[in-house]
């Protein structure tokens, strides 16, 4: 299927090209068709039509950014109306629960971070923006990640394509593990700011007991 599309975008018209590349991912998180067809599939290949000249570098990075943070958006407003239902009625065989599980416990440990996280895999980016809003994630706090998400995903897929060109079928195997090798650094990334401001409140307060206990015994001195 994946192959099929693959082809049948390649051989469109151009400015129907462009559409797809600005609707896959805006359908991806707001239907969940993602769950399904991964985005980042006309993404890359829009970057191929850019590397050929059929369509305009710039053209394909809009339409990609801007698919990707409004069909975010929309998933978030789904997910806070109607998420429950709508994950009841998904298949599991679509939607195997411990994709449901693995996001829930991202934004519950990363909070509005999550929606940025979750932007670079297949299984995440269509489920995280319906979570959030099931979640209560603070609109503001997820439109913030939401715009830096979109874009850098949006780039980085296009640009891939737009290197790889004609070579794009040897890269496209290798999409979702460039996606998840990018999470792993986001969560160690926030994983290392958290264990530093720990120490960093801990010795705080280590100083903070030392200060009160010094001035204890000052004070006790000066008594005597």
């Amino acid at each position: 299927m994946v192959n099929r599309l693959m082809d049948v975008l390649l051989t469109v018209p151009p400015w129907l090209a462009l559409v797809a590349v600005f609707l896959f991912p805006a359908l991806e998180a707001s239907v969940f068709v993602g769950v399904v067809v991964p985005g980042e599939i006309a993404i890359v290949l829009g970057g191929v039509l850019a590397h050929e000249q059929r369509l305009p570098l710039a053209a394909v990075l809009g339409a990609a950014a801007a698919g990707a943070v409004l069909g975010d958006t929309v998933g978030y407003a789904v997910g806070a109306r109607h998420g429950s239902a709508l994950l009841a009625r998904i298949p599991d065989r679509l939607l195997p629960p411990r994709h449901v599980d693995r996001g829930t416990g991202l934004i519950r440990r990363l909070g509005g971070r999550a929606v940025f996280a979750g932007r670079w895999t297949a299984s995440l980016r269509a489920l995280i923006p319906g979570l959030s809003g099931l979640s209560s994630v603070p609109y503001r706090t997820f439109a913030v990640w939401n715009l830096v998400g979109g874009t850098t995903w949006a780039v980085a897929f296009v640009l891939l394509g737009y290197l790889a060109g004609a070579q794009y079928r040897r890269f496209e195997g290798y999409a979702n593990t460039i996606g998840l090798a990018a999470l792993g650094l986001v969560v160690a990334l926030a994983v290392g700011r958290w264990l530093v401001g720990r120490r960093r409140r801990a010795a705080r307060a280590t100083g903070e007991r030392g200060a009160t206990e010094d001035g204890g015994v000052t004070e006790a001195v000066e008594r005597s």
